[in-house]
């Protein structure tokens, strides 16, 4: 069983998170297939504009609950590498040279956040959720710190880095992490309005189009890779520290973590 799902119709290639009974939560193999489909499609001349999204009735939940009991056992070392591993798939996304749609289709949090930052234009569900909830288990958002400042700015994201406050997709709408926030019923047709006009488009222009965009907005590839690799140390480092393992015990455990109790 894989945990992602390519659909192709004309032109566009659909890649939906397909693990639905975890809410389409991020494990080691998500993050390895997607990086893959995703470098795949970005070598294929034949796709013009990819769209994101997610089986079920959620985008994404972030971490899985068994990957972080993984990762929370493992070494610094170990988390190092698993973090620039999911740093390499924001990257990927980020600087596709293909228009990218996220199709939010239910809520994000975390890492599903970082996804929906990641694409060119976002179009959401009236009734998603969000939330960058990493503080309230002693971690940051390290790895997906760049795209998200990026897509609301780093005055919202001080904000939300530090609250861990669920918002709601009005509210991601206003910040600028959605682009569009419609009725379930209106998602298809507003991606599809969005296609079409992506349609109308020169393929080497938009991509020179994306390219400029990002770059007159301070983040090129170069960046992005030194950037993340310091992100990377940082959450390796934070994931095996004394709050960080307090945190991730406390949620693995269902209970709330000493700094809430005292």
């Amino acid at each position: 069983m894989t945990s992602i799902r390519i659909d192709r119709h004309a032109h566009v290639a659909t890649v939906a998170l397909a693990r639905p009974q975890v809410h389409n939560a991020f494990d080691e193999t998500l993050i390895a297939e997607l990086t893959a489909a995703l470098q795949a499609l970005d070598a294929d001349d034949g796709v013009r504009a990819v769209v994101l999204t997610g089986d079920g009735a959620t985008f994404s939940a972030g971490a899985d609950l068994n990957w972080m009991r993984g990762m929370a056992a493992a070494s610094e070392a170990d988390n190092l590498a698993d973090s620039l591993r999911l740093a390499t798939l924001m990257r990927t996304l980020n600087f596709l040279s293909k228009p990218t749609i996220a199709r939010v289709n239910g809520s994000a949090y975390g890492g599903g956040v970082g996804l929906v930052a990641c694409c060119d234009i976002a179009i959401g569900v009236e009734g998603a959720k969000f939330s960058l909830s990493e503080v309230k288990l002693g971690l940051v958002p390290a790895v997906i710190s760049p795209y998200v400042v990026n897509a609301i700015g780093p005055r919202q994201a001080r904000r939300l880095f530090l609250t861990a406050e669920v918002f709601d997709a009005t509210e991601a709408m206003r910040i600028g992490l959605l682009h569009q926030c419609v009725p379930a019923d209106a998602l298809d047709d507003a991606v599809e309005r969005q296609l079409h006009w992506l349609g109308k488009g020169g393929p080497a222009a938009q991509h020179e189009a994306k390219r400029l965009a990002l770059r007159i907005g301070g983040m090129t590839r170069e960046q992005a890779e030194r950037i993340d690799a310091d992100n990377a140390a940082l959450i390796a480092r934070l994931r095996v520290s004394p709050e960080g393992q307090e945190g991730l015990g406390a949620f693995l455990d269902k209970r709330a973590p000493r700094w809430v109790e005292g």
